[in-house]
Parts: C-alpha cells; sequence; structure tokens
C-alpha cells in the first residue's frame, strides 16, 4: 500500500503512512457485548431473564394488595422451577420476592378470611 501524501510503501492494511503520518485508512472500533452477562444491564431491561421470574416479580409487587398474592405466590414457584431447568436465565431475586411476598400475602388473606 503506497502513502497518496508522500508515495512512501507502507504494509498492506496499515492504519498511518511510516514516514509522514497520513491516516491511510480509520480504525473500525466495535463492541461486541452480551448483555445478558452486564449485571448493570440485566438490573435496568430484561435481558436474559426467565419471563416467569418477570411475572412473579411484578406479581410479588401488586401482591402488597393482598388478593393478587395467591397468584404472586405460584408465579414465583414456577419461576423457580423454570430458572432450574434453564440455568442460563436470571432473575433468581424476582422469583423468590414474588414467592415470598406471595406467601405472605396469602396467609395474611386465609387468616383475614379464616379467623372469625
Amino acid at each position: 500500500m503506497f502513502c497518496p501524501k508522500c508515495g512512501a510503501s507502507n504494509q498492506d492494511g496499515a492504519y498511518t503512512c511510516l514516514k509522514c503520518g497520513r491516516v491511510l485508512r480509520t480504525k473500525i472500533v466495535t463492541r461486541d457485548r452480551n448483555y445478558a452477562d452486564d449485571p448493570s444491564m440485566r438490573m435496568i431491561m430484561p435481558v436474559g431473564r426467565s419471563g416467569w421470574a418477570i411475572a412473579a416479580g411484578y406479581a410479588g409487587l401488586f401482591a402488597f394488595l393482598i388478593a393478587p398474592a395467591p397468584i404472586a405466590l405460584i408465579l414465583g414457584i414456577v419461576a423457580m422451577f423454570d430458572l432450574k431447568r434453564n440455568p442460563e436465565k436470571h432473575g433468581w431475586g424476582r422469583a423468590i420476592f414474588g414467592a415470598l411476598i406471595g406467601l405472605l400475602g396469602t396467609g395474611l388473606l386465609l387468616a383475614v378470611f379464616l379467623i372469625p
């Protein structure tokens, strides 16, 4: 490869001329990222998470209203089984949160309606 400015011979694929320093071609920088492996991205976006774990987390939030607590409990348990079968998925925190809050809410719901 020859420099168009000074005519010096350079190696093929060189980015700059060895003699005058002129840019012969630009470097292309690519970043090949797997967002599922980045913990900060997993906190922001549901990347690489089990759909059941996401549903269990939101149901756990709604379980504070007590009525949907059994749904959160069921979704949390299903999410934990899904995560055990698919170890490449993430979302254990949401699954456990949904199951735990669902269990507490279901217990409270049963206590209110079964104990006179």
